[in-house]
């Protein structure tokens, strides 16, 4: 695992996880576990003096909120109306669940497989999950999507969108069989606190780095990268193959079983048989 940062909760002050737990019981629904509360907010201010982090209850999207706001402003939400994916998706933005977040930042080469780097990490150094990243912006753990991240450029800034599936108990039918949450997958309930404490730094690490920084390791964070039968839903219609690499402009190559090697600039990767 790569580290690059730690989340900055003191061991013998603020400890979200263990809030977290006592204020929910089984079988009882707490409201005030659905919002992050204000003394969690104001330790990630004041531990990012500089930069501005807003906070919404609710939104319809952190990505819009963040449009020509200043370089390094943060957009946090409990819930969003009309979050964004790829594609023109929606993410499904489950109230008091989920990590929806969106970053200004500043355009860089690579910056989706960046941010995907910097989420898997996050993610890694608050909860101990391993997770594995399919080309170009999902982070999956077990084999499901726990994590997605979108980069649009907006009036000469990069607003990068991620969203966390945290404490999901269940998915809608037709995402079940994708989709997972840090919850179902470790089989407990994550301070999503933390992992916010963790993911903050590890965007403003991982968006610095270099086009070939970002080459060299996106291959060892992600199976998908290279030797991975998949299938590629491609406008005209999807292809098979084994991935074979990344070129230097980040794009996926597959190859196929005639030996011929076609460029993914873009398109929905699944593992062949998923």
């Amino acid at each position: 695992m790569i580290r690059v940062g730690q989340a900055f909760w003191p061991a013998a002050g603020f400890q979200p996880a263990r809030r977290a737990e006592a204020r929910r019981q089984p079988g009882r629904a707490d409201p005030t576990f659905l919002v992050m509360s204000l003394e969690e907010i104001e330790f990630l201010r004041r531990a990012h003096p500089h930069r501005a982090i807003d906070y919404y209850p609710t939104i319809d999207s952190t990505m819009r909120a963040a449009a020509g706001r200043a370089p390094g402003t943060v957009i946090i939400a409990d819930e969003q109306t009309a979050g964004q994916g790829r594609h023109g998706h929606s993410w499904h933005s489950e109230r008091g669940n989920g990590i929806y977040f969106s970053i200004v930042l500043r355009p860089a080469p690579l910056l989706t497989l960046a941010l995907g780097l910097a989420t898997a990490e996050a993610i890694t150094s608050a909860t101990g999950i391993a997770c594995d990243l399919r080309w170009p912006n999902d982070v999956m753990a077990g084999g499901k999507k726990v994590a997605g991240v979108l980069v649009q450029l907006i009036d000469g800034a990069a607003i990068g969108g991620i969203g966390i599936n945290v404490n999901h108990a269940a998915f809608p039918a037709e995402l079940a069989g994708q989709a997972t949450s840090l919850r179902l997958h470790g089989g407990r309930e994550f301070s999503r606190a933390g992992i916010l404490g963790a993911l903050i730094p590890s965007v403003e690490s991982f968006a610095e780095m270099d086009r070939e920084t970002i080459l060299r390791l996106f291959p060892r964070a992600s199976s998908y990268a290279a030797g991975r039968r998949v299938v590629v839903e491609q406008p005209e219609g999807s292809i098979e193959g084994v991935t074979a690499g990344l070129t230097d402009d980040g794009y996926l190559v597959v190859r196929k079983d005639d030996g011929t090697d076609t460029l993914i600039v873009a398109g929905g990767v699944r593992a062949a048989g998923a």
